[in-house]
């Protein structure tokens, strides 16, 4: 939003809660905002144009509470509310009217109200006809969503499904921005609106954005660090492997990747990794593990080895897979470098749900399988340490 002026409220509901009056907080922000009078200001402020009806407000601020006298209390929490924002230097009188059985926001008082905001500039957006005034304004409409509606009330129906829908809503601008900007070339506002985006709704992929336009801007190398740091931040966070529409992301990378024109030998040290061997096995991203699979399938359809894909699960001392706690991601890195060092170099291995590990056995059999589980745990067991690592494998083919 514009630079606050004097005389104006300005209520901040997305991505938290605080309300404004010539640059004094009223309410939210570090002030208690889980209180009756916050609610009642977040309902009635974000319901102004239609006002909510006496029987719905005392429904969204009571509930199913035995109250003796439900309209009391009502005029009670509006009471108080008023009171406190005239102590706050709010000229808090008539804010709040009723009419006709239905409570509404006062007209009269000037509120800016950054959800209403938004959705006020997305709808601007999908009206216009000319091109570079809707990308304007789609662009605008992205960073004036500045999060979750309302974060702290998701317990309740109301704010939980507006939430919702202003999230909706925030990725349908984000879509048509992205492909305005895509149609105009301009790789440099959609890496940052890519990189905003990304802050603002974590784990929902808009780091593709930002990796489009980094391979668009021929920084193909910094989209390829920006994947295999959001893979390994979907990993950390939430367990999460790396989704279909980030993947397609990293083939289109893939395919944008320019080199030089060189000779076969430059070509192959480029290629090589023998100049620093590592100790252990071949540590991956899930998409390239995903590569290797499919590439040592098709190779087997030639020639008799048998292969294995192992997967290392960490559980605690009763044997429950863990997927959280303090320790959770120094044993995640234990048991990653004890799989390291306990397989080969021509086997490779990715990290690929909270506390899981993939490892691709090649030219093995099920005993040599075994004797790397143990491997493993030596590595991994220390002391009377009570977690554990549970181990499930799979032939991936077989030609005798």
């Amino acid at each position: 939003m514009a630079e606050e002026k004097r005389d104006v409220l300005y209520v901040r509901m997305l991505g938290g809660f605080a309300m404004r009056w010539n640059g004094e907080l009223l309410a939210g922000g570090s002030k208690a905002n889980d209180s009756q009078s916050a609610y009642l200001l977040q309902i009635l402020i974000h319901s102004a144009q239609n006002g909510v009806t006496r029987d719905r407000l005392e429904e969204l601020l009571f509930g199913d509470r035995d109250i003796y006298n439900v309209h009391h209390a009502l005029q009670s929490v509006i009471y108080n509310t008023k009171l406190k924002l005239k102590k706050a230097g709010f000229p808090a009188d008539a804010c709040i009217e009723q009419k006709k059985g239905v409570f509404y926001w006062a007209s009269t008082v000037p509120t800016v109200e950054d959800a209403a905001h938004f959705e006020q500039l997305a709808n601007e957006a999908e009206q216009t006809k000319d091109l570079d005034e809707r990308l304007a304004l789609y662009v605008d409409a992205c960073y004036a969503y500045g999060g979750e509606f309302l974060p702290m009330q998701t317990g309740a129906v109301w704010a939980a499904r507006e939430a919702r829908r202003l999230k909706e809503l925030f990725c349908v601008c984000m879509e048509r921005a992205t492909e305005l900007l895509r149609v105009s070339q301009d790789f440099f506002q959609m890496e940052t609106l890519g990189m905003y985006a990304t802050r603002i709704d974590p784990l929902a992929d808009w780091e593709t954005v930002t990796m489009e336009a980094l391979a668009s801007l021929g920084r193909a190398e910094d989209a390829r660090r920006l994947y295999d740091e959001t893979v390994q931040f979907y990993f950390n966070e939430e367990g999460l492997r790396p989704s279909a529409k980030l993947m397609e992301q990293f083939d289109r990378l893939g395919e944008r990747m320019q080199h030089r024109h060189a000779a076969l030998d430059q070509i192959q040290r480029e290629l090589t990794g023998l100049e620093n061997p590592e100790v252990g096995g071949y540590v991956c991203n899930y998409p390239v593990f995903l590569g290797i699979y499919r590439m040592i399938e098709r190779m087997l359809e030639r020639g008799g080895q048998s292969v294995y894909l192992m997967l290392c699960t960490l559980v605690d001392g009763k044997g429950n897979p863990m997927k959280e706690g303090e320790n959770l991601e120094h044993l995640i890195t234990r048991m990653g470098d004890a799989v390291r060092l306990s397989i080969r170099r021509g086997d490779a291995m990715c990290r690929y749900g909270k506390g899981q590990y993939l490892v691709l056995l090649v030219n093995t059999t099920r005993e040599n399988c075994n004797v790397i589980q143990k491997r493993i745990n030596r590595h991994f067991l220390v002391g009377r340490q009570r977690t554990g690592i549970e181990y499930y494998v799979n032939s991936v083919f077989w030609m005798a």
